[in-house]
């Protein structure tokens, strides 16, 4: 093995190793995120901090989420492998493809055009099969593809959205970060009952907001 893969493979055990001690323990998730190569999803004057534990700066404003919060985030969903699952905000496309070898199918959406299309050709050269990512306004979820098993918000909302709820399966769990987005938001998982909804709050989160509408970029 070269000297180069070598050094990849040791960072990437290091990388497991940190989000083991961050509290992620889930086999599932830990293997779906040692397979999932974090550094295809960063770019440029970023991409040799690929494998730290920090939100990094993206296209249109937006942010890669740091690594042991995504994981944090998978593991609360708790997807099941014949799972339906709609993901709001598919930023650099990480957490889509982490989820995709979790569930059965994956939609996910942006508001923001060009973030989507070069994720779609990032999951042909992954062979990604079973996302579907969608440019639109995720605000509103997908109704023509609902209802769904799990639902993950990747940006934060003053309260969980009502049509986001509406799209959920009896007995399904949609994590969202809840607050103003100039303060820290708190994560949210929501389980829907037959009699309605329980809501547990988890640990604090900083996301960008989650807005209506098309982006300009």
């Amino acid at each position: 093995m070269a000297a180069k893969e070598v050094a990849k493979s040791e960072k990437i055990m290091q990388f497991i190793y940190s989000l083991r001690s961050k509290g992620i323990t889930d086999s599932r998730v830990l293997s779906a995120m040692e397979k999932i190569d974090r550094a295809d999803f960063v770019k440029g004057i970023f991409s040799d901090r690929a494998y730290e534990d920090v939100p990094l700066p993206i296209l249109c404003s937006q942010t890669i989420s740091q690594p042991s919060i995504v994981g944090l985030m998978t593991q609360a969903l708790d997807i099941k492998p014949r799972d339906s699952v709609l993901e709001i905000g598919t930023g650099s496309g990480y957490q889509a493809a982490i989820l995709s070898l979790l569930a059965r199918r994956v939609y996910t959406i942006d508001r923001h055009a060009n973030l989507t299309k070069p994720v779609r050709n990032l999951y042909n050269l992954l062979n990604l099969n079973n996302v579907t990512v969608f440019t639109g306004d995720g605000s509103f979820g997908l109704p023509e593809q609902a209802p769904f098993d799990r639902i993950m918000v990747t940006a934060a909302a003053e309260d969980p959205p009502g049509p986001l709820l509406a799209q959920l399966k009896e007995d399904g769990i949609m994590i969202v970060p809840v607050g103003q987005s100039d303060a820290i938001q708190k994560l949210i998982k929501v389980r829907r009952t037959s009699t309605g909804f329980d809501y547990q709050e988890l640990f604090s989160v900083r996301f960008v907001p989650l807005l209506e509408g098309l982006g300009q970029s």
